[in-house]
């Protein structure tokens, strides 16, 4: 399954970038994530936390990510296995950071393979609706962190949430559910009104 998005957060590109480097102070914007720490290969142990309807999942696994700081651009390669649900997931990523201004344009290529009881999820589209929503909460959180970050360095304070290597508020199973139908049904009648005939 692959999936694709391109979002703009309001920041420049270099605080942005600098950022993402800050792999624990990311995993804190991510809805139902926890960084665990780094291995001694260079990888990087995290969970991921999701509870959808009668569905949930408890993912534990490792990645490794790599920068290219001439071009901006991000490759993560990681799996992981969630041991209580036998579902299992392996996912590919290529991040690109574009200079828009005083924005980012941040356009995500992803790869991902699932097996076990998610996979049968996946194929009924929620998957990526998810992706959408979490994406969304991703730009608010990052945003709100660097904004964070900006006015503690200017204040010569520290920053909660660069420093904060915690788990990341969870993602809400009703939430996600609710934000999933409404692209459901935005799809669904949109399709229609496409195939209906003009007068």
């Amino acid at each position: 399954m692959n999936l694709k998005q391109e979002f703009e957060v309001k920041c420049s590109r270099t605080d942005v970038w600098e950022f993402f480097k800050d792999i624990p102070g990311v995993a804190l914007c991510l809805p139902g994530a926890e960084y665990l720490g780094q291995n001694e290969d260079g990888k990087h142990q995290g969970k991921i936390s999701m509870s959808v309807g009668p569905f949930q999942s408890n993912f534990s696994g490792a990645a490794e990510v790599l920068y290219d700081d001439a071009d901006y651009i991000i490759k993560m390669s990681g799996k992981g296995v969630d041991k209580k649900g036998s579902s299992r997931g392996k996912m590919e990523m290529v991040c690109h950071l574009s200079d828009n201004g005083p924005l980012t344009t941040i356009s995500v290529d992803v790869e991902v393979q699932l097996s076990g009881a998610i996979a049968q999820i996946g194929r009924t589209g929620i998957i990526e609706d998810i992706a959408n929503i979490l994406v969304s909460d991703f730009v608010k959180n990052t945003e709100a962190a660097l904004n964070v970050n900006n006015n503690s360095s200017q204040s010569d304070e520290p920053s909660v949430i660069a420093t904060s290597h915690g788990t990341a508020a969870p993602i809400s199973s009703f939430g996600l559910i609710i934000r999933s139908l409404k692209g459901w049904f935005r799809r669904l009648f949109g399709t229609r009104k496409a195939r209906e005939p003009h007068n």
